[in-house]
């Protein structure tokens, strides 16, 4: 049996648990600083430490006395916090990446700059800022289309875009210096127009290899209204394409992803491995980048997880040997939706303490838990996006209707987005960008 080690206990390390049991002969050892109960049910033998994922000193206690083969991280603040880097000190090999290159995701400054210094194409016209000086200035360079991106860790909520979440220069600028005095640094760009996507890659430090593309609704409310959230939905296509992408889109992201790969290692000096997630957007001329995260997205990693068909043990480790390059990695030729029920108030002022229960689910969906409390009577919420449920089918119509009736089978105080997956989002979303390209 080998024994992996697994930090985090959210849906997505659910998804990540339930694909390294897929592959078979293994014992999980999980961290979080709660019981996730999907997890719990595929240990398989192993334990699961209740700690606070970021706890350094007691994963390598753990580590220690468990002595796995390999870990893996799910989470990016644990990675921040240099998780992989005290394992790879004790002498755990990790298939997710060091903290240096993992300010990939941790410094959006730290990307801007790389893509630039090394001139790879998909940046905006941007500026770093470190104070307030020229911040005025370059607002009015970029008139009323605009980005701020708060640098560090927000849990996907620290970027506010012109004319969704701030309105005017005033409101733009005066977010930039709320900014500037939480972290000492902003960053300051053009507002893209197009529609965006998630390209994941995994990646051992020299060669990267592509899972089908998946494009994620961040905004809390039907028809993209509402706060930003950590994603309420996704989708993705048979042919790991989307309906609006052209083939020329997805090879121009993953070109960009192979060139930043090569990058970090000449920048650093470090291999970066484990999975790159490139959000990018589809746009007039071609494709841009928005931003990357350094470990598998959340809704994301549940679709392409539930779909690969190569055995996620043997990718792991070809990662962590940089041998990706001999490696066929083959995903099933499947359609998933992917539909979040979260508690009502979500994402500023979500119920918890309440009990959830979950009906039947058809053949074709798949429940992965979040943040739940299972206790002896059932599942209670406990604050934040609670059950993401998967639909997998032939087309994309047929797996919305599996993660609807999914969906559906959740009662308790919960809502979720009805109109992820549905034909007429999708048809506004291709719409939108054959008009920006005509």
């Amino acid at each position: 049996m080998k024994k992996i080690l697994l930090i985090g206990n959210g849906a997505r390390e659910h998804a990540i648990a339930e694909a390294l049991q897929r592959a078979g002969g293994v014992e999980i050892f999980a961290v979080g600083k709660t019981k996730n109960p999907g997890i719990f049910g595929l240990l398989g033998g192993g334990e699961y430490l209740l700690k606070d994922v970021c706890d350094v000193e007691a994963v390598r206690e753990f580590a220690a006395r468990i002595r796995p083969d390999f870990a893996v991280v799910g989470p990016e603040a644990p990675i921040a916090a240099g998780m992989v880097d005290m394992l790879a000190e004790v002498g755990v090999k990790t298939a997710s990446p060091l903290q240096t290159v993992g300010r990939l995701e941790s410094s959006k400054a730290f990307t801007r700059d790389l893509v630039a210094k090394y001139g790879i194409p998909g940046n905006p016209k941007f500026k770093v800022f470190h104070d307030e000086n020229g911040l005025s200035d370059f607002f009015d360079v970029l008139g009323g289309e605009y980005v701020v991106k708060a640098d560090g860790l927000k849990g996907g909520k620290g970027v506010k875009v012109s004319g969704e979440h701030l309105h005017g220069r005033e409101e733009g600028l005066a977010y930039a210096k709320e900014c500037l005095a939480d972290s000492g640094r902003v960053v300051i760009e053009e507002k893209f127009v197009g529609q965006e996507f998630s390209l994941m890659s995994f990646c051992d430090g020299r060669h990267t290899v592509e899972m089908p593309c998946v494009q994620d609704h961040k905004r809390a409310y039907e028809g993209d209204k509402g706060p930003n959230t950590g994603g309420m939905g996704t989708y993705s296509d048979a042919n790991h394409s989307l309906p609006f992408l052209r083939a020329s889109d997805v090879a121009e992201a993953a070109d960009i992803t192979r060139k930043v790969a090569a990058a970090l290692l000449k920048e650093t000096g470090c291999e970066f491995k484990g999975v790159m997630y490139g959000g990018f957007i589809a746009v007039r001329d071609g494709v841009r980048l928005i931003e990357y995260n350094a470990r598998f997205g959340d809704p994301e990693a549940m679709n392409v997880l539930s779909i690969l068909k190569t055995n996620f043990v043997d990718v792991c480790e070809a990662i962590i040997r940089g041998e990706l390059a001999g490696m066929k990695v083959e995903f099933e030729n499947k359609a998933t939706v992917c539909k979040y029920v979260v508690p009502e108030g979500y994402p500023d002022n979500a119920v918890k303490g309440v009990k959830i229960e979950i009906g039947a689910l058809p053949e074709g969906v798949r429940a992965y838990f979040s943040s739940v409390d299972a206790r002896e009577d059932g599942l209670y919420l406990a604050g934040s996006r609670a059950v993401a449920m998967v639909g997998m089918g032939s087309t994309i119509a047929a797996a919305e209707k599996l993660a609807e009736a999914g969906a559906a089978a959740v009662t308790g105080p919960v809502f979720y987005r009805k109109d992820v997956g549905t034909a007429g989002l999708i048809q506004q979303k291709i719409a939108m960008l054959k008009g920006l390209r005509n």
